[in-house]
C-alpha cells in the first residue's frame, strides 16, 4: 500500500467513524463534489442534489423524500456503500447515472448505462404540455416518432402523452438500441414503440407521421474539445454534431417534411445552438419554445414551413 492510499484508506475510515447520520453524510459528499470541481447536468445541476440522489438511492431510500431520513443513524456496512459511491463518483467522474445505473424524467425512471447519453431532455417538460396549440387533441396523433431514441426515454414518454399513437424510435446506434429495448420492455410498450435501426431518415420508406420528435447530437466541435470530463463518458456520437453542431440537424429538416403528415409538425432540441440554426436556415420562420426555466433550445416547424 503506498503511502496515498494509505491516507485514502485511513481518511475513509476516519469519516466512517465520524458520519453518523444522513445529514452527515449528505454535506459531506456535497463538500467533496465542491472540492473535487466536479461537472454536474446529467439529471442534477450542483453538488447538492447530487449528493442527496446519490445518498438517498445507496441506502434504497426514496429519492423524492428527504425529510423523514435526515436525522436518521446509518450502520457502518451501510456507510462504506455510500462512501465507496461517492469516492467512484469522485475519482472516476462517472456520471451519477452510470454509476446508479438509472435516470429519472420527472417521475419516469429508465435504465441507463454506457451505451447512451444520460436522458436529460428539455423535450420532457414541454411534452408535459402537450405541444399545444399546435396539437389540440392529444387523442388524435396516431403516429409519433423519435428521431435518435438512444435509451427511450423520449419514445416511452410520446407513448405516455398520446394514447392512441404507434410510436417508432430511431437511433443509429445498435447498442443504444438494446438500452432502449430493455425500457420499452419494462413499460411494457413492446406493442406500441417499434424500435428501428436507422441514420435518420433512411430506413424509414414513406412512412408519416403527426408528429416528429428529436432531440440529435448538436454539440459543436469547439464545445466537444473542452468538454468536462463526465461527458466523455458518453458515447460520442451521441453528442458530436459537426463543427457548427447542425451536422445532423440539417439532415433532419431536409428529410422531416417527406415524413410529415399535412398538419404534422418537428419538434427539435438544439440546445445553445439557436444562431447556428437560424444561421444555417436564414428563410425559415422557427417557433422557438420556452420551458419553464425559458430557456430556448428547442424548436418548432409546421410540415408546410419545411423544405
Amino acid at each position: 500500500m503506498s503511502h496515498h492510499d494509505h491516507d485514502d484508506a485511513a481518511h475513509q475510515h476516519t469519516a466512517l467513524e465520524e458520519l453518523v447520520t444522513v445529514r452527515d453524510l449528505i454535506r459531506y459528499a456535497t463538500s467533496q463534489f465542491n472540492r473535487a470541481g466536479l461537472s454536474f447536468g446529467h439529471g442534477t445541476s450542483d453538488a447538492f442534489d447530487e449528493a442527496v440522489y446519490l445518498v438517498l438511492h445507496t441506502l434504497h431510500l426514496p429519492i423524492d423524500r428527504l425529510e423523514p431520513f435526515f436525522d436518521a443513524c446509518i450502520p457502518s456496512d451501510e456507510r462504506c456503500e455510500v462512501l465507496d459511491i461517492i469516492e467512484r463518483r469522485i475519482e472516476e467522474r462517472i456520471p451519477a447515472a452510470y454509476l446508479t445505473r438509472e435516470a429519472w424524467l420527472g417521475n419516469f425512471r429508465f435504465y441507463v448505462d454506457e451505451r447512451v447519453i444520460v436522458p436529460r431532455s428539455f423535450c420532457f417538460e414541454l411534452l408535459q404540455e402537450g405541444f399545444e396549440p399546435w396539437i389540440q387533441d392529444p387523442a388524435e396523433v396516431s403516429r409519433a416518432l423519435d428521431l435518435c431514441t438512444g435509451s427511450g426515454c423520449l419514445a416511452i414518454l410520446l407513448a405516455h402523452h398520446f394514447p392512441n399513437a404507434q410510436v417508432d424510435a430511431i437511433d443509429l446506434s445498435a447498442e443504444a438500441l438494446a438500452v432502449a429495448r430493455q425500457n420499452v420492455a419494462d413499460y411494457g410498450l413492446d406493442e406500441v414503440v417499434r424500435l428501428i435501426q436507422s441514420d435518420v431518415f433512411n430506413a424509414l420508406g414513406d412512412e408519416r407521421y403527426d408528429l416528429i420528435l428529436s432531440n440529435p447530437p448538436y454539440v459543436t466541435e469547439a464545445s466537444m474539445q473542452s468538454l468536462p470530463e463526465e461527458y466523455l463518458r458518453e458515447p460520442r456520437m451521441a453528442l458530436a454534431g459537426g463543427d457548427d453542431g447542425m451536422d445532423i440537424v440539417r439532415r433532419i429538416i431536409a428529410g422531416a417534411r417527406a415524413h410529415l403528415t399535412e398538419q404534422g409538425i418537428l419538434v427539435v432540441e438544439v440546445g445553445h445552438n439557436r444562431e447556428q440554426v437560424e444561421a444555417a436556415f436564414p428563410l425559415i420562420e422557427f417557433v422557438w419554445l420556452t420551458n419553464a426555466s425559458e430557456e430556448e433550445k428547442v424548436f418548432l416547424l409546421r410540415a408546410d414551413q419545411l423544405p
